[in-house]
């Protein structure tokens, strides 16, 4: 059986939400808002340098196929630097991601800046 490919420790695989993450929160309903929505400065340039430091960077948003031209002009217009683009996130944010492979979990708040690391509690499955 093969497994799923594991990047190196080094490695990080960003999987990083698009509408009020790296730019103006553009609601589904509204596509054609996302031609004058305007990208996070910040965001922009953190993820260019993950990108550009070797790091995998996947955007991905609640929207649906039918955007994904629209998305990925925005995107290439706006300067980011991507791998992949997924869709059909599921919409609502109370998210518990649950997977077969080590997952850490970022809320953005306001601002992208460097990682830093902190002591946090979190939820597991009782292996008894």
């Amino acid at each position: 059986m093969r497994a799923s490919p594991v990047f190196s420790a080094k490695i990080k695989n960003y999987l990083i939400d698009i509408d009020g993450t790296i730019g103006e929160d553009i609601p589904n309903e509204e596509p054609e808002r996302m031609v004058t929505a305007e990208a996070y400065p910040d965001a922009l340039e953190t993820i260019n340098r993950w990108y550009d430091e070797g790091h995998q960077i996947c955007f991905f948003s609640a929207r649906t196929e039918e955007h994904r031209e629209l998305t990925e002009v925005w995107l290439n217009e706006k300067g980011f630097k991507f791998h992949s683009l997924l869709f059909g996130k599921p919409r609502g944010g109370n998210y518990h991601w649950i997977d077969n492979h080590s997952v850490k979990a970022t809320q953005y708040k306001s601002k992208f800046t460097d990682l830093i690391r902190r002591n946090i509690e979190i939820e597991v499955f009782d292996d008894n």
